[in-house]
């Protein structure tokens, strides 16, 4: 592997083959060549030791939606000097020109920590869906972020926060980011994530009807019962660990950045 290329990290679990090919294929396909990293949580698929990606295998399943998967590449990724690092999760794909124009755009603005790349809502046959987003400090997807070293120290967040707050990780992660003063911020002009999209109510928002197969609603009381039995000790952990304020959390879970833009 070339570790002067820039590298997607995917973390899986039990996707099938077909999704899993889909997402390999398109990091592939990219218009510069770009190193794949997929990280098996505990269930690893064998026939993926003759594809063209690194292989890391994880003697157990962590049930953090990713996390833990997503943050040990990371950081393999960082100590091997990667130029660039990005995430993919497994059910979603990329257009071919993704990471170069994630590349183009830190390189016309010297200085940018990370890039934020636009996404495309997807409904499972692949047909992009009539949904907009405009990415804010409290919210941006995991899938759509493009890390350049001035980004690389908050990486390990993603292994550092704790299991009950992985159900929102991803604005748990953006919040910490922002929390730590990044200025060198770009946003690219063009979707090129395709986030596979298994939520009802952005079905009912467009008015069709939802898959059968739906990702479960994520209820973030937990989290917060969590947090309301933590010791005054066990919260400046959490922040050390962490960088966020519950606050914080509470102002992100409620942010959404999607609209639909049209009807079908």
């Amino acid at each position: 592997m070339d570790t002067s290329r820039p590298i997607v990290i995917t973390p899986y679990y039990k996707e099938d083959p077909a999704v899993l090919r889909r997402c390999i294929d398109s990091v592939r396909q990219q218009t510069v060549a770009t190193e794949h990293f997929l990280v098996a949580d505990g269930h690893p698929q064998d026939w993926l030791d003759a594809e063209p990606v690194r292989h890391l295998k994880l003697d157990r399943s962590h049930g953090d939606y990713g996390n833990t998967p997503r943050g040990i590449a990371a950081l393999l990724a960082t100590a091997e000097g990667y130029p660039a690092i990005m995430m993919l999760d497994a059910d979603n794909w990329l257009e071919p020109e993704h990471v170069e124009l994630c590349q183009r755009v830190a390189a016309e603005s010297p200085g940018t920590d990370f890039v934020v790349a636009k996404r495309n809502f997807c409904r499972p046959d692949g047909s992009i869906m009539p949904i907009a987003e405009q990415p804010t400090a409290g919210f941006i997807d995991t899938n759509c972020f493009a890390f350049f070293p001035g980004s690389y120290q908050a990486l390990p967040v993603w292994a550092l926060m704790p299991k009950q707050m992985s159900a929102v990780g991803d604005r748990v992660f953006s919040v910490s980011l922002q929390g730590r003063g990044l200025s060198g911020i770009a946003i690219t002009n063009k979707a090129t994530v395709n986030y596979q999209c298994m939520w009802e109510s952005f079905y009912r928002a467009i008015g069709e009807q939802p898959p059968e197969k739906l990702s479960p609603t994520i209820d973030a009381t937990p989290l917060f019962e969590w947090w309301r039995n933590l010791g005054a000790r066990d919260r400046e952990v959490l922040w050390r660990l962490t960088g966020v304020s519950m606050d914080d959390v509470v102002a992100a879970v409620g942010t959404s950045t999607a609209r639909v833009i049209r009807a079908t």
